[in-house]
């Protein structure tokens, strides 16, 4: 479902839900895009943005190496990106790269180190919660781990993006990247759009579990590759209200997963709100709630299935498009870092002593 805003004829913006199959409105008069967030993230309109989506392969690492986070060294990353990217976005449209095979990242990853100060990252909340997870003490946290939004600037300022789509908890990242971008123009010239951020409608989703936000080190999640019966299976294990011990017993819809798992991918409105109406008198039971559930997210998850299906019925397609997105972002990458290097000034540093050892060598 996706919800647009854009400008009529009249110059008044409108913002509604595109009903099913419709064409966007002209992408000149396309102001934004959202796509229900949670499960995804937000793809911007096919005409006015070329959007870059890279399969991280250095951000799994950044605890590895003390064997406290994130990276396991079999995953192959063609089912990465099979399972977690491409039952969404269409790769037709879409440029999505291996960023560990763009050496340009880690380069850009240095110079924006230079940007930021160790106590602005340390200030970060989520860091916090992304070493708690992993069992990482304050003290043992990895300067990888605390350099990751530096990391994710780099990402971010290499494709000289404008519109980043995040979660809520990832908005402080973006920050950092803003204020690296106006760091380096300011000090070296224009070179860096300052990016704005792009949250969706459910700018955080909780976990299965109703104590935290929904994360795959918590393993409180439902995954776009789940198939039916595990997606049915972890909506029956959801925390609900803890103090309605019996269907008679009326229950509270503010802050209960379920009803906020309902809300935002429950395409039936009318039932959402039969539902709440009946669980706030004691009418209808958790069971009931959960199989709606259930179902409502079958209607989410199937389209994306199939897509699965598809791209795993021809074997190498996932690698041949990871390695022709890859390449044109080299290209990217390449011009991008060209553009830097030149504001810094280490451009002609290199082709002065190159220009020099050549006169030499023709001499000998």
């Amino acid at each position: 479902r996706f919800h647009v805003a854009y400008k009529q004829d009249t110059d008044r913006e409108v913002s509604r839900v595109l009903e099913p199959g419709e064409i966007l409105p002209d992408a000149e008069k396309v102001r934004w895009v959202r796509w229900g967030e949670g499960l995804s993230t937000p793809p911007p309109p096919e005409q006015s943005i070329e959007p870059d989506f890279d399969d991280s392969g250095w951000p799994r690492r950044q605890g590895s190496f003390n064997g406290g986070y994130g990276y396991d060294r079999k995953t192959d990353v063609t089912m990465l990106c099979l399972r977690g990217k491409f039952g969404v976005i269409d790769p037709e449209k879409v440029t999505i790269y291996l960023q560990s095979a763009i050496p340009e990242v880690h380069e850009l990853n240095l110079i924006c180190g230079m940007l930021v100060s160790v106590n602005r990252l340390s200030r970060l909340p989520s860091l916090k919660d992304m070493a708690r997870n992993a069992h990482i003490s304050e003290e043992e946290m990895p300067f990888g781990l605390l350099g990751y939004p530096v990391l994710m600037a780099a990402d971010i300022l290499l494709a000289k993006g404008h519109l980043v789509p995040v979660g809520k908890d990832n908005e402080s990242h973006v920050e950092i990247t803003r204020e690296i971008a106006r760091r380096f123009n300011r000090l070296y010239g224009e070179v860096f759009p300052v990016p704005d951020v792009l949250v969706g409608e459910v700018g955080t989703l909780v976990g299965t579990d109703g104590k935290a936000k929904m994360s795959k080190s918590l393993d409180n999640c439902i995954y776009l590759h789940d198939d039916a019966a595990t997606v049915a299976k972890r909506v029956r294990s959801m925390y609900t209200d803890p103090a309605r011990v019996h269907a008679d017993i009326p229950g509270t819809v503010e802050g209960n997963p379920v009803f906020t798992y309902h809300d935002a991918f429950n395409d039936d409105k009318a039932e959402v709100a039969d539902l709440k109406e009946r669980y706030g008198k004691g009418t209808v039971g958790d069971a009931e709630v959960k199989e709606k559930l259930t179902a409502a997210l079958e209607r989410f998850l199937a389209p994306m299935r199939e897509r699965y299906a598809r791209f795993e019925a021809d074997p190498g397609l996932v690698d041949a498009i990871l390695v022709e997105g890859t390449e044109k972002m080299r290209e990217i990458a390449r011009a991008t870092m060209k553009d830097v290097r030149g504001a810094m000034g280490l451009a002609g540093s290199w082709n002065r002593l190159r220009r020099a050892a050549e006169r030499r060598a023709k001499k000998l």
